[in-house]
């Protein structure tokens, strides 16, 4: 059975009509009414994002994730993605250790290299060792996950000698996926790592992404994993509205808002109406629609991915809209996951 969630980007944006800025504490008490809400609903999974930009509150996620703990009781919690290059591996688990008895055995990460590069000046990092710090922090990270004391040794961290890294998770074991965007060395990766995937689709279609996820599968089987631990999910733009036109009309200001902003940044034209209806087609990767139209996209997703476990809706940049992001997640747990968790739930047969 699909599982289904939304990430945040703890997006805090102007007001497109007066350019007034939300007061940052009203967004973040926003943003934690918005996870209870999915727990209410039954969603199964809920993530926060880093990012180290004016435009997101998410810097510091543990913190927000142990407050959204404490305030629910089922939903799971997870990074959406842990910029890995740019964080202790050690303090990293113990944050999220901590997460987890907080709410006994509901915290996961989805850690990944990142999509923005503030966080290397910021923490006096060399962009140049991006990938080898991401390839060293992860294989630390995953110790720490089996070992209490570990004894290890890289190039940019001093050695673990065997000291004791505590607290321990309550979960036995805390789950770990891999974010990837379009690299299929990064694909290439988590299979061989045996890691569940998650796939930002952030554009396009899904349908691009089918011969890197075969790459991540293909590799997880040469590399001995069992099929069934190479799990694909797809981080997407998602929006429920009641009809298709409603959700287009409170989802595109703040996404236009945001893209034209950072595609200035990296010499994008202009983002248009037409170009976020068109990915909001059948065609498009993007989930915005009414109930029906975004269960059916799901489906379609999933189909054309060969199988897919878990979507998360990437939904923040609607927050100036409160009361149409709290009717989305509604509709999202309400109405569209019982179509999908029906749709991907194996026939159970009797004798």
């Amino acid at each position: 059975m699909m599982q289904i969630g939304i990430d945040s980007f703890a997006a805090i944006l102007p007001d497109p009509t007066t350019g007034a800025l939300p007061s940052a504490a009203d967004r973040m008490a926003n943003l934690l009414a918005e996870v209870e809400i999915a727990d209410r609903v039954g969603l199964d999974v809920f993530g926060i994002g880093e990012h180290h930009r004016a435009e997101f509150l998410d810097s510091a996620p543990s913190i927000i994730l142990a407050a959204a703990a404490a305030r629910t009781t089922q939903i799971r919690l997870t990074s959406a993605v842990t910029v890995l290059s740019a964080v202790d591996p050690v303090r990293l688990f113990q944050e999220f250790a901590t997460i987890d008895l907080i709410s006994r055995g509901r915290a996961e990460l989805v850690v990944g290299r990142g999509s923005f590069g503030e966080a290397f000046p910021l923490f006096g990092l060399d962009t140049r060792a991006y990938d080898d710090l991401f390839a060293e922090n992860l294989e630390l990270f995953l110790k720490l996950v089996e070992t209490t004391h570990p004894t290890w040794q890289g190039r940019f961290r001093p050695a673990l000698t065997g000291q004791g890294v505590f607290p321990r998770p309550h979960q036995q074991r805390l789950p770990v996926w891999l974010g990837v965007g379009g690299t299929p060395q990064s694909f290439a990766r988590a299979g061989t790592l045996g890691l569940p995937l998650m796939v930002a689709i952030i554009g396009g279609s899904f349908e691009r992404f089918r011969p890197a996820v075969d790459l991540y599968r293909e590799a997880g089987l040469r590399a001995g994993h069992d099929p069934a631990t190479l799990k694909v999910g797809i981080h997407a733009m998602g929006f429920v509205g009641e009809t298709d036109v409603a959700a287009g009309d409170a989802f595109f200001p703040g996404w236009s808002q945001l893209t034209a902003k950072v595609g200035s940044e990296r010499g994008w034209s202009p983002p248009t109406r037409a170009q976020f209806d068109d990915m909001a087609s059948p065609k498009g990767a993007f989930l915005v629609g009414s109930p029906d139209t975004v269960a059916a996209k799901m489906l379609r997703a999933s189909e054309v991915l060969g199988g897919v476990s878990r979507i998360t809706f990437q939904m923040s940049t609607a927050s100036l809209e409160t009361a149409a992001m709290t009717r989305s997640i509604e509709l999202l747990g309400s109405e569209v996951a019982p179509i999908v968790r029906v749709a991907t739930t194996p026939e159970t047969h009797h004798d």
